[in-house]
């Protein structure tokens, strides 16, 4: 074997004869990261989703996308410091902080191929764009309704309520299947979609509501989802700050509660199946 093969065989893996002085060089740690393989905690810890087998090194070659995108809209919903109505004074924040990262965010999980966390950013990112839309002044999507002029109690635009629950009907039917599957990620995610549905659930109560002129009804589910909404935004943020964290190789590493090794997929457990020695 020539020396310059026997150096490129040393160089696509690490080994244990690797001297002290190779192992230091930064040049030979860029050449063998490519080799080193993440444990599935570590890798669902840091793209939100169990460890699946793609072609190519795009995961060394691009940043992981995973930690974007948040939005006060719980905080506005609970009326703090007076705050109030649709979080129609955030939609910026909602186009471009929630919409436009969370997208970007699902381009670049689509990109790694895993698809499960490129759905759900690709799912809440076009929902906040939907919600900013809804707001935007030029899309007159409030002001295209009249009053009913049948049973003024109902107020402004009992439609327009009643059409936009139904939107949020499709979004909880969404998040009860993301929760599903979210069961084979870690705790923290899996928590988020079990106060996302309740919140959700509550929100498209208080639509309903509004478009049947109940006020009171309306306010008190709208603060029970709101509530909902601002827990689920703390774990968020852990899970926030634990990604980040990982992503600079932090010396403290904030656990999310692993699922993915603890409730085996269908092709462990046909692998288990077929070599029970192994299991």
């Amino acid at each position: 074997m020539s020396s310059a093969t026997s150096d490129e065989n040393h160089h696509e893996s690490i080994t244990p004869s690797a001297s002290q002085g190779q192992k230091n060089d930064p040049l030979h740690r860029i050449r063998t990261a490519g080799s080193i393989s993440i444990p599935p905690e570590l890798f669902e810890q840091l793209y939100l989703s169990p460890q699946n087998r793609v072609k190519g090194e795009l995961r060394q070659t691009f940043g992981n996308p995973t930690p974007l995108g948040n939005t006060p809209l719980s905080m506005v919903m609970m009326g703090w410091q007076g705050a109030g109505g649709l979080d129609a004074a955030n939609v910026g924040s909602m186009v471009f902080l929630g919409g436009l990262l969370l997208i970007l965010g699902a381009v670049g999980e689509w990109i790694l191929g895993n698809t499960y966390p490129a759905t759900v950013f690709g799912i809440f990112g076009g929902f906040w764009f939907s919600f900013g839309a809804t707001l935007e002044p030029s899309f007159n999507a409030y002001g295209a309704y009249s009053p009913d002029p049948s049973d003024p109690a109902k107020g402004m635009n009992a439609i327009f309520f009643a059409t936009f629950g139904f939107f949020l009907i499709a979004v909880l039917i969404i998040l009860i299947i993301l929760g599903i599957a979210s069961i084979r990620t870690n705790i923290c995610f899996f928590s988020l979609f079990a106060l996302f549905i309740p919140a959700v659930g509550c929100l498209t109560g208080s639509f309903f509501s509004l478009a049947q002129g109940n006020a009171v009804s309306a306010t008190r589910l709208q603060h029970v989802g709101a509530g909902l909404l601002l827990a689920a935004s703390l774990i968020g943020f852990y899970i926030f700050i634990a990604l980040v964290l990982a992503s600079v190789d932090f010396p403290i590493v904030i656990p999310l509660g692993d699922l993915s090794t603890v409730i085996k997929g269908a092709k462990d457990k046909i692998e288990a199946r077929n070599n029970p020695g192994t299991a």
